[in-house]
């Protein structure tokens, strides 16, 4: 028996669906928890190109 067919008999045929259909993203509570903390941060860009992310409470506090 080869690897796949073993596999094949294990975890049944495989599923092939529509490619063209949309993927379907179900947000658990872990991902909204995520989401809510990084809504208080801000990006901002330096006059060197690089990224950094800034606390939305923190904006205008920046010591220069």
């Amino acid at each position: 028996m080869d690897k796949t067919d073993k596999l094949r008999y294990l975890f049944g045929p495989a599923d092939r669906k529509d490619p063209a259909a949309p993927v379907i993203h179900r947000h658990d509570d872990f991902e909204h928890a995520s989401e809510d903390d990084l809504a208080g941060f801000e990006v901002e860009t330096d006059d060197q190109g690089h990224h950094y992310a800034v606390r939305k409470t923190d904006l205008g506090n920046e010591q220069v």
